[in-house]
């Protein structure tokens, strides 16, 4: 934005310990913390004189003035501001990121009746707020203190907002503002995820209760400020907030809740009257068990614009996951596809190829990406071919050499790059791609004369520290690398690494060195992924399934250029219906079987023969990613599983990644 030169400010939490390090030790992942403020921030600049309290639990009075919100525990937020400059222009805007702060008279009791350590020990609890990163690994999970941290950046963030807006004119004779009318013209805010959607119950409040606006002129306001971007569409990522929590920790947001979603329930009734089916689904309270607050449908009905991530994302949240709302407000569902910069996936972290098309095409894709249009002249160009090959396979020298000093791990750097580093997850698909190594390495152990090209997998990623699977899928990958790595037979053919601690630092190396981009995640789970992109703009090769961005990216490149397999969102909904039995695609695949069988047999956990079962036995019985079908060859002869099938003209790899 800055680069575009617009306006704008990010807000966020200004955690102690960001998302862990990953230690492999024996296979498993291990996390430590990630200390990233023990040497301090350079970049940053406390803030202390916008310092503000945000309130939490207490109880709400009934004054002939209105509601009011008592007896709240304080805590403060203290912003820290970093610059974020625009690629030269002069411009720069500000994140401001808030951190948890005691004030000075927490539970000053304890301390004046002499019980000095509790006072502090309590004092430690309200600063937990903005201790330590959830990692988002597209599961919700409903901690308090999450919910805590999730009010506190919107409480403060909002008084924020409001301050400045009060004491800019913007042409208004008053010297501080008290009018609101104008405040959707002056103030955008875009809810990343439902993870901010408090502000709307918030921002109702300063409004209702604060600002004494009328309820209807309120929520006006507020539906015009508000706009959702939506992340993920796996059911089990969308946050739902149990009421009780909710009642506790925000009783006055919680009646404000409750009075948003009656208006929308009068709203829908009137709109289809008698159906009682359609009410329960749109409600922003789910029935049933635990009464729960379903956040996504708080915030499409608090925004006036909801979008998702990629074209396919978005026809999905419009048809599938939020359907009833699309028919209700057809005009408010939009796409914004993610995006990457170049200034970072390119110019930085691969100058040599940056250099290379400046030469061709000048510097002004630097700035509009859509000009790379321009090196379709020279796709046929010999010598700037045999000059794209030179810096790709400088970048995978340099990457091996790391690997060696980092790692100790020895590899070919004239092998094919075969890279797939993101979150471990079910979704992603990282088991998938265990399962072709296996067959790699079988068929290799078959025939060992016949000609192979050298390959060096690459997977890494971190998985979520409460993630069973994910962790196991990690002990797998491993286990299956020592065994291929050390076998005298396979020799320099096939390598398996999985990278430690994959971060963004380590992104910036892996990915211009890589030939191969695995993008395999089932279709219609991935809501976009940007690291295909990244992938893509250092001329890798995609291989992938129609899924998230890389159906754009197929659209751009032209799909002859990507390798494209597995199903497409119809097939699966057609699976879905019909039924997945994995058993039938175990019996009908040699290659298949074997492999798993070779996992379950403890082929590459001969000391713990057992320690697999979790993983076979949720291929067979809880595959919500359909693994195994998407191994099989496709009913269109032309669209066969790369990974398990030989690839027409593999040869390009070699010649040049370029035509990508």
């Amino acid at each position: 934005m800055a680069t575009l030169g617009l306006a704008a400010y990010g807000y966020g939490i200004r955690y102690e310990y960001g998302i862990f390090n990953q230690k492999i030790r024996d296979g498993w992942q291990v996390e430590e913390a990630d200390d990233w403020l023990r040497h301090g921030n350079p970049w940053e600049k406390a803030r202390p004189e916008y310092m503000l309290p945000v309130h939490f639990y207490g109880r709400v009075e009934h004054a002939k003035s209105g509601q009011k919100w008592v007896d709240t525990q304080v805590v403060l937020a203290l912003p820290y501001d970093t610059p974020v400059p625009g690629y030269m222009n002069n411009t720069v805007n500000t994140m401001r990121l808030w951190s948890a702060r005691a004030p000075n008279d927490f539970n000053l009791r304890d301390f004046n009746v002499g019980d000095y350590i509790q006072a502090v020990l309590d004092r430690n609890l309200a600063e937990n707020i903005s201790r330590v990163l959830y990692p988002n690994d597209n599961f919700f999970e409903g901690k308090e203190l999450r919910l805590k941290q999730e009010y506190f950046v919107v409480a403060a963030t909002l008084q924020d907002i409001i301050r400045r807006f009060k004491a800019s004119k913007f042409g208004s004779t008053e010297s501080v503002r008290t009018i609101f009318d104008s405040f959707p013209d002056q103030v955008a805010i875009q809810l990343n995820d439902t993870h901010p959607a408090l502000a709307i119950p918030e921002l109702m409040r300063v409004f209702v209760d604060i600002e004494k606006l009328p309820w209807t002129k309120a929520w006006d306001i507020t539906k015009r400020t508000f706009a959702y971007t939506n992340h993920t569409v796996l059911p089990e990522a969308l946050e739902r907030w149990p009421v009780d929590l909710v009642e506790k920790l925000l009783p006055r947001h919680l009646q404000i809740i409750y009075e948003i979603n009656q208006r929308h329930l009068d709203k829908v009734t009137a709109l289809f009257p008698n159906d009682l089916d359609r009410l329960r689904r749109m409600s922003l309270i789910e029935e049933g068990g635990v009464k729960r607050i379903n956040m996504a449908h708080l915030c499409i009905v608090g925004s006036h614009a909801v979008n998702g991530v990629a074209k396919i994302h978005s026809d999905i949240v419009k048809t599938q996951v939020f359907k009833d709302f699309a028919d209700l407000e057809p005009e408010k569902f939009q796409n914004k596809t993610n995006g990457i910069t170049p200034r970072r996936w390119l110019l930085l972290c691969n100058p040599g190829l940056a250099e290379l098309i400046a030469e061709k095409i000048g510097e002004d894709y630097v700035k509009d990406l859509s000009q790379l249009i321009k090196l379709h002249k020279f796709v046929n160009d010999d010598i700037f071919i045999r000059e794209v090959s030179k810096v790709k396979q400088e970048n995978k020298v340099k990457f091996a050499q790391l690997l060696e000093k980092e790692y100790r791990v020895k590899i070919n750097p004239s092998s094919m790059f075969d890279v797939h580093v993101k979150r471990i997850h079910e979704y992603k698909r990282q088991l998938m791609n265990c399962l072709h190594i296996i067959t790699m390495y079988n068929r290799i152990k078959r025939d060992p004369m016949k000609p192979f090209v050298p390959r060096t997998v690459i997977i890494g990623g971190k998985a979520a520290p409460g993630y069973h699977m994910a962790k196991m899928i990690i002990k797998l990958i491993t286990a299956v690398g020592h065994v291929v790595n050390n076998d005298p037979v396979v020799g320099n053919k096939l390598k398996v690494i999985f990278l430690e601690n994959y971060r963004v630092s380590l992104a910036e190396k892996v990915i211009p060195a890589t030939d191969l981009s695995e993008q395999i995640s089932t279709a219609g789970t991935e809501a976009s992924g940007t690291g295909n992109m990244k992938f893509m703009l250092n001329g890798a090769l995609t291989i992938g399934t129609m899924d998230g961005a890389n159906v754009e990216m197929a659209e751009e490149a032209g799909e002859e250029n990507l390798f494209i397999f597995g199903m497409r969102i119809q097939e699966v909904a057609e699976l879905d219906k019909k039924g997945y039995n994995a058993q039938e695609y175990y019996d009908k695949l040699p290659e298949l079987k074997q492999a798993i069988d070779q996992i379950k047999s403890g082929f590459f956990s001969p000391m713990q023969p057992d320690l697999f079962n979790e993983v076979t036995n949720m291929l067979f019985h809880h595959d919500s990613s359909k693994y195994l079908c998407s191994l099989a060859p496709s009913r269109d002869p032309s669209r066969v599983l790369l990974a398990l099938h030989p690839a027409k003209g593999r040869g390009c790899f070699f010649r040049c990644g370029l035509r990508s």
